[in-house]
């Protein structure tokens, strides 16, 4: 098909298709002419991806990232989760101390090397942008989020496709990038069904 196929196939106009090529975000299709190029399903499929990851607001660095590691998945099933996290995690420069970190998700289970240390890192990004704000969460609550937390991930992992490493790739690539809004946008109903339900109100 021609780009402008693609296009209407997609719903993607032909200039953004024309920005992800630049980009190399997308593929070059098969040259038919010196002006003209031939594009296929996979350019079709390629482009609903790049669209959900610009979409769900991942940068175009990012989502070339994300797509890298879709197009080179890792030998082991295990170190695909660490190239899905490492593609949408924020690279950050400043060393970091992890002790607080670690300890905490001991209660998820972790031992050293069961995880990268970046996402270590995150999470003591995050209980330092909580002691910055002079906010602790109450330990029966965070009793529930590690609780809640591991339970969803155990769905998660038993849920990767096994019948290729390209599905398994996709999965997790997309299922790291594209189901946390969901997760943080379900918490927020969520909480207010539960204030409703403790306090009453429309």
């Amino acid at each position: 098909m021609r780009i402008s196929e693609l296009s209407e196939r997609s719903g993607v106009p032909v200039a953004t298709i024309k920005f992800y090529l630049r980009e190399r975000l997308l593929r070059e299709g098969v040259r038919i002419s010196p002006t003209q190029a031939s594009y296929d399903e996979s350019h079709a499929q390629r482009l609903s991806i790049i669209r959900a990851l610009i979409e769900s607001g991942i940068s175009v660095a990012e989502s070339r990232r994300v797509l890298a590691a879709l197009d080179d998945p890792p030998p082991h099933a295990h170190d695909l989760l660490g190239m899905a996290h490492a593609a949408v995690l924020p690279r950050v420069e400043e060393d970091i101390d992890t002790g607080e970190a670690e300890r905490l998700v001991e209660g998820l289970g972790w031992r050293p090397g069961t995880c990268d240390e970046a996402v270590l890192a995150g999470v003591a990004r995050a209980l330092q942008g909580l002691r910055s704000a002079g906010f602790d969460v109450p330990e029966d609550v965070m009793s529930v989020y590690l609780s809640s937390i591991r339970q969803i991930a155990r769905a998660e992992i038993a849920g990767v496709p096994t019948e290729s490493a390209e599905a398994a790739v996709r999965y997790v690539v997309l299922g790291s990038v594209l189901v946390e809004p969901l997760l943080l946008a379900l918490r927020r109903v969520a909480e207010q069904v539960a204030s409703a339900e403790r306090f009453g109100g429309a």
